[in-house]
């Protein structure tokens, strides 16, 4: 029964590896709890959860969970499912139970990046995952993340821009929105065909030790991850290595050799054998042909199609703009903030025709304001 499942997610002391042992020993939930008390505790459980086990002391609490998840408008998959993600099953210590909600189905069933990285980051690195998560999410690859700031946040936001799918991995349960600031994001998310999932029961809050969980469901689910900034100690670098343990691609974007952003990141390629990134074909090459042929062009046609969008990205200026927008948006970079008070003196505009032009470019969705009255070009 379902709610079997649920309760023993919901034990204390048990986690991912220990109902492995669970389920390898006794076969289903449901024989785990007809089991005895001798056969449990020749598994070493800690006494407190197999007193747990034995008293059914979560059982009322499993059937509410199972109730409050269909009010949420959520699904509950178990790891005897044949609608189970078959990617995350073939992981080490795949979670037994995941809490689901949103366009799941059709987001899974496509193929699956993930894209992470620090939540300090950059503009540079911000740039970058907007530009990859939309890119891939053109072409019909979800792109999934971890719902933080910073990184994460930015590759959800380049997936919805696209029109594409999207799914957030939490480390809380999904009915918790964290950040709190990110309300808006959760909701744009579901209701443009993404998902959320989690490992968690209902309630479960934003603790330290639920990130590491969380990061091996992100590798487990997609076909190779994209690391886009990571510090020396940052969990980014949790995700590489569960990603390499589980047999996936790990991509790297390269750095600012000065930026401590970058020492994670510029570490895997140089270290650790990961591919490094500058556009969404060098992902999709790595992957099995099944999956890229029919997403990449032709070689001869790619390179020149690759050159041209660098060109057009980095030295074009769009058609119809004012002479004013086109001096302030030459004067911008996808990575270096320039300030307003920089560009009223590097574009001699006056400061009103230079407000009017920020604006009208700002409206085209060509560039973007970032606090303390700085501006960079929108890739």
């Amino acid at each position: 029964m379902i709610r079997d499942w649920v309760e023993l997610n919901m034990t204390p002391g048990i986690g991912p590896r220990a109902a492995a042992k669970l389920l390898e020993r006794f076969g289903s939930a449901e024989a785990v709890y007809k089991a005895t008390r001798a056969e449990l505790e020749h598994l070493r459980l800690p006494p407190e959860t197999v007193d747990t086990i034995i008293a059914r002391d979560l059982r009322f609490r499993a059937e509410a969970e199972i109730q409050a998840v269909k009010k949420l408008d959520g699904d509950i998959l178990l790891l005897d499912d044949g609608v189970y993600p078959s990617s995350l099953r073939e992981i080490y210590d795949p979670p037994i139970v995941l809490y689901v909600k949103g366009a799941w189905s059709d987001c899974l069933n496509q193929p699956c990046i993930g894209v992470v990285g620090s939540r300090r980051c950059s503009t540079y690195g911000q740039n970058s995952a907007i530009m990859l998560a939309r890119d891939l999410a053109e072409r019909g690859v979800t792109v999934i993340s971890g719902f933080a700031r910073g990184i994460d946040a930015a590759a959800h936001r380049g997936a919805l821009d696209a029109g594409g799918r999207t799914v957030a991995v939490l480390g809380t349960g999904i009915d918790e929105v964290y950040p709190r600031d990110h309300k808006k994001l959760a909701a744009e998310v579901l209701e443009r065909g993404g998902a959320v999932i989690s490992q968690f029961p209902l309630g479960t809050p934003p603790v330290s030790e639920n990130f590491p969980y969380r990061n091996r469901i992100i590798s487990g689910l997609s076909l190779g991850v994209v690391i886009v900034e990571a510090a020396e100690n940052s969990g980014s670098l949790i995700t590489a290595r569960l990603a390499m343990e589980q047999n996936r691609e790990v991509f790297a974007v390269p750095g600012n050799i000065t930026s401590r952003n970058s020492f994670g990141t510029n570490y895997l390629i140089k270290g650790a054998g990961a591919k490094l990134v500058q556009q969404w074909q060098d992902i999709i090459a790595e992957l099995p042909p099944q999956i890229s042929a029919p997403l990449l062009p032709p070689p001869l046609a790619g390179q020149k199609k690759k050159e041209a969008t660098v060109v057009h990205r980095l030295t074009l200026v769009p058609e119809g703009l004012s002479p004013a927008e086109a001096s302030v948006f030459q004067l911008l970079t996808p990575d270096s903030p320039a300030h307003v008070d920089w560009l009223f003196d590097k574009s001699k505009l006056p400061i009103s025709e230079l407000t009017a032009a920020l604006l009208n470019l700002e409206i085209r969705e060509l560039v973007r304001a970032l606090p303390g009255r700085c501006f960079v070009r929108k890739l």
